[in-house]
């Protein structure tokens, strides 16, 4: 018997969108795009028909915005939500709110470019699609797939340096998916002003990070910021990988700093947390405390595994409290956690390790 396929819903005003977003998901052999709808009145004639299993909506259209629709969704008749938006601040904000409101992931609207680029869209939205489809917003059952060859972080790191000047200074490095942003809101709300510096990988795309930082950084006693390049990590900050872009944590002497990069997908995604946490492992050592938390796929377990070996102590998000619990779960199978906690736990054992 034939494994059943993911029915997806689009929900976008514009038919070049409509067209190029069914394109790359029917090319996925475990999708099935039911017919697209231009608006959400048309939307929910459609799901009258049939129901879907995600729902791909466009943030701004005419005769009722996606925030709207999602609300209604969300209240009458949950269904994973996928919020695509274009590269706008406004639409950042937008896709933000949305997330708070239920939506599962934010990905922005394919545009034309190279055949890589095109390829990694096409990753980017299949992927999200699968993983919305896991998400703990109702019952499904949905097998994780992975057809493309994934890259390590290898591809990204150079080569070991020699060992620099000892320190004690501890660093606390993050990686999450799918669910991630509320997750790392309960997560750094609890921290104190003067906790030790914190670097976070969530997988986000481009331009939204910064928004994403902003409002956390409103939220949260530390100073959250989307990181730059060459950036200190200091005790009371946290940052935010941008984007689109690899971060490393590195050393010079006793100085933590931040290092971006370009490349392909490592684990299928571009900022990974296997970068992460393999530069962690690399340069921090036993000072490093390393949380995986909620998302699809296994981005981050080889990491995490490393950190370990390297004498950090490494902490998983539960499943219980997970909306994805992929990459928790990948990590915990290979061997690279410490310890299981639930959500509301992670910041207060963080912290006391922190302060060892």
């Amino acid at each position: 018997m034939s494994e059943r396929k993911i029915k997806v819903l689009i929900v976008d005003d514009s038919a070049v969108v409509r067209q190029t977003l069914a394109e790359i998901l029917s090319s996925d052999p475990h999708i099935e795009v039911l017919t697209p709808a231009a608006d959400p009145y048309i939307a929910v004639d459609r799901m009258r028909e049939e129901a879907p299993d995600v729902i791909t909506l466009d943030v701004e259209m005419p005769r009722m915005d996606g925030l709207t629709f999602l609300q209604k969704i969300m209240s009458q008749h949950p269904i994973p939500v996928i919020m695509c938006s274009s590269l706008t601040e406004a639409g950042s904000d937008t896709a933000l709110k949305a997330l708070e409101y239920g939506a599962v992931e934010i990905i922005t609207k394919p545009r034309i470019g190279t055949q890589q680029f095109l390829e990694e869209s096409r990753i980017a939205f299949c992927d999200a699609v699968k993983a919305a489809a896991q998400a703990k917003l109702r019952t499904i059952s949905v097998r994780t797939h992975h057809v493309e060859p994934k890259l390590t972080a290898d591809v990204i790191m150079a080569k070991p340096t020699r060992a620099m000047i000892t320190t004690t200074e501890k660093v606390i490095v993050v990686g999450a998916s799918t669910g991630g942003t509320e997750a790392l809101r309960v997560f750094l709300e609890s921290f104190p002003h003067d906790c030790p510096g914190i670097v976070i990988v969530q997988h986000m795309p481009e331009h939204f990070t910064a928004a994403f930082s902003k409002r956390l950084d409103s939220l949260c006693q530390i100073t959250v910021k989307e990181a730059e390049n060459n950036d200190t990590v200091i005790r009371g900050r946290a940052l935010i990988a941008p984007g689109n872009h690899h971060l490393l944590l590195k050393r010079s002497g006793a100085r933590y700093y931040i290092e971006l990069k370009d490349g392909p997908l490592v684990s299928r995604h571009r900022p990974s947390v296997d970068v992460l946490f393999r530069s962690t492992a690399r340069y921090a050592g036993k000072n490093a405390i390393g949380v995986i938390m909620t998302g699809m796929g296994d981005d981050g377990a080889r990491g995490m595994r490393e950190m370990k070996d390297a004498g950090a102590t490494t902490i998983a998000q539960d499943e219980e409290t997970s909306v994805v619990f992929g990459m928790p779960q990948e990590a915990i199978k290979r061997g690279g956690v410490d310890k299981v906690l639930p959500l509301d736990r992670i910041s207060g054992e963080t912290l006391r390790l922190g302060e060892q």
